[in-house]
């Protein structure tokens, strides 16, 4: 097992020396002794290689070359077990067995214009170039290094190495221990990047996210430049040799325990200093050294406010009381303007019912707008006092956000904080001479705000209105709806019709403003009268005849029949008589029927009147009563004659 062992061992010292006479002393010279030696080569040697080292007599490479180890593998030629140790020992003192990755320490003996020699312990000396060391401009004989064997044996069989690449395997692996273990590193700030930093760690580019600066949003990324920072790895991809680190991550954990420690002693109504962190739209969040609060928009000034950046800018330091927190005092509510007396308690005494005041109009809304008559006080113009007109609008019609406006003082209630204002006090009720300006008969121009399902409301002037029922908006036309006549905004003729002063009513007719053609129409169209028409429609209960735009007629289904029985139907031509004519309802009706009915009762009463006057009474006979009346009242008997017989009877006797 021994002599594998020596076997293994003598044949890995073959591979690194078989190509190169090993120059090298027996006993390793100290590099004091190498650096005088070197100072003995010739002139002539190639620039920046290695010096050989003196021959020993003893050479292992010698006992490699003359050794038969055919006849040892065999078991012919044995080995003197004296001469294999010191082999061993001679191996040991003077070569270094390494690998590729493996980072080794060496020795700078020399220094020339391009190179740096190292001696590493191996069979000769190992050369960098300078440039590898142009982060280090003090290099000096005697530094240790650490080196990496880059090139075994170059052309001229002269030993490479590599501190560059040394310095990354063990900024690797610090690296990964920092990340491991969660040791803080420093970094230099090199240069911006897209989305961060990109930060110099051991030598390694890595990447600081924006986010990860600090904890409160970076403005000017550039300030970070060109400094050293500490920072925390908190991340590293191995597969693309990407680092990540963190700054805020180290803030944090110093922040937390501040944090801890000012929670611990939070109180509500305690005043605090603090940082102006961010400001958002819904108010402001303020670092009181290590934990967050939130000034809402509504606390921090009495007045209102649209953004908080009227009020605070980034980074101003102000004073802030703490309003409330929840249980484990995660979230924290601050006050600014609750550190000033509210504007009500210090509202003049003078300002009273009645009273004339100017204000800013800051909030409107349907139903009013709210007036700031002073810093912090404001009072409310309801819609209905902003306007004479009992035909309520908008506030938006009559003011907009800004407005520097007068107002009469209605009512004031200190204790609760509220102000009533007006506006349209300030102007005179037109309403006061409303019976002279707008007597009944009389006609105007107006315009139309309104529509009901009975009516329009017109506007004479402001803060004056008027009804037109639907009955008086035309005198021809059936109207369902206001809108079918006339729309918002259109400007009406009217006649005042009824005049209601302590009710504050007007009512107004459009129609009157003309004659009614139905007077015209009555004469026309009256009843009785006869026209010849064609059927214009046919519908369920009968036919329609358009005689004009306002007149049509209407001919029930049993008017429609005909002398011979039919009935009319669409486009036929016929005769009709006005059977009723309505001027109130605008209701004409007619009949076919009634113009052969009339001939035939005509023959009939023609023929009644003949009968009558075959059987009309003589002269003879009308004496001969006359005088047994008065023989009757005289007391006379009178002598009945017996009764004369129609001419039909006497016929039937014969």
């Amino acid at each position: 097992m021994a002599e594998e062992k020596t076997k293994q061992e003598l044949e890995a010292a073959q591979d690194g020396v078989k190509k190169t006479q090993v120059s090298e002393k027996v006993e390793a010279a100290t590099p004091l002794e190498e650096a005088e030696s070197t100072e003995t080569k010739k002139e002539d040697e190639p620039k920046g290689e290695a010096p050989k080292k003196e021959e020993k007599a003893q050479d292992p490479q010698e006992f490699l070359d003359t050794f038969d180890w055919e006849r040892y593998s065999e078991g012919i030629e044995k080995v003197d077990e004296e001469q294999l140790k010191s082999f061993e020992k001679l191996v040991a003192e003077n070569f270094v067995d390494t690998i590729d990755t493996d980072v080794i320490s060496g020795t700078v003996i020399k220094i020339t214009d391009r190179d740096a020699i190292i001696d590493i312990n191996a069979k000769s000396e190992g050369v960098i170039s300078l440039n590898e060391f142009r982060y280090n401009p003090n290099l000096k004989e005697g530094d240790k290094v650490e080196v990496l064997v880059d090139v075994r044996e170059d052309a001229t069989g002269q030993l490479i190495l590599s501190h560059r690449k040394a310095r990354l395997i063990k900024a690797w692996e610090r690296v990964n221990n920092a990340h491991d273990t969660g040791e803080i590193v420093n970094g230099y700030v090199k240069c911006r990047t897209k989305g961060g930093m990109i930060v110099d760690v051991f030598g390694i580019e890595a990447f600081l996210p924006g986010s990860q600066i600090d904890v409160k949003p970076i403005r000017d990324y550039d300030a970070y430049v060109d400094k050293t920072m500490e920072f925390k790895v908190v991340k590293i991809n191995h597969e693309f040799k990407n680092v990540v680190v963190s700054h805020k991550a180290l803030i944090e954990a110093d922040i937390e325990e501040q944090k801890k420690e000012i929670i611990s002693r939070l109180e509500k109504g305690q005043v605090l200093e603090g940082v102006v962190k961010n400001i958002t739209s819904y108010g402001v969040f303020v670092d009181l050294g290590g934990v967050d609060g939130l000034v809402h928009i509504t606390d921090l000034s009495w007045s209102r406010i649209n953004h908080p950046n009227e009020v605070v800018e980034l980074d101003q330091t102000l004073n802030v009381v703490i309003l409330d927190f929840d249980e484990d005092k995660s979230r924290i509510q601050l006050g600014l303007k609750q550190l000033e007396p509210h504007p009500w308690e210090a509202l003049s005494d003078k300002i009273k019912p009645g009273d004339k005041v100017k204000g800013k109009v800051v909030v409107i809304a349907d139903y009013g707008a709210f007036v700031e008559v002073e810093e912090g006080v404001e009072g409310l113009v309801h819609v209905s006092e902003m306007s004479w007109s009992t035909h309520l609008r908008s506030a938006g019609d009559f003011v907009k956000v800004g407005d520097i406006i007068d107002a009469q003082v209605l009512t004031v209630d200190r204790e609760d904080r509220k102000m009533s204002l007006g506006m349209k006090q300030l102007t005179q009720d037109p309403w006061t001479d409303i019976t002279t300006k707008y007597p009944v008969g009389s006609h105007h121009n107006g315009i139309v705000r309104n529509f009901t399902n009975f009516g329009v409301f017109v506007e004479l002037e402001e803060g004056v209105d008027g009804l037109i029922y639907i009955s008086d908006l035309s005198w021809t036309k059936k109207i369902k709806h206001p809108s079918e006549f006339c729309a918002v905004g259109d400007k009406l003729d009217v006649v005042v019709l009824e005049l209601d002063v302590n009710g504050r009513k007007l009512s107004l007719g459009h129609k009157q403003t003309v004659d009614n053609p139905w007077d015209k129409y009555e004469a026309e169209f009256g009843l009785g009268t006869k026209h010849n028409v064609e059927i214009t429609e046919m519908v369920d209960k009968g036919a329609v005849v358009k005689f004009n735009d306002d007149i049509t007629v209407f001919i029930p289904a049993r008017h429609l029949e005909k002398e011979d029985g039919s009935k009319l139907g669409k486009g036929e031509k016929a005769e009709i008589e006005i059977i009723e004519f309505n001027k109130e309802f605008k209701r004409v009706v007619g009949s076919h029927m009634v113009i052969h009915k009339e001939e035939e009762a005509k023959i009939v009463k023609q023929a009644a009147k003949q009968q009558q006057a075959a059987e009309k009474p003589t002269l003879g006979d009308a004496n001969t009563k006359l005088q047994q009346l008065k023989e009757r009242m005289e007391g006379k008997p009178v002598k009945e004659e017996p009764a004369k017989k129609s001419k039909k009877a006497a016929k039937e006797e014969e």
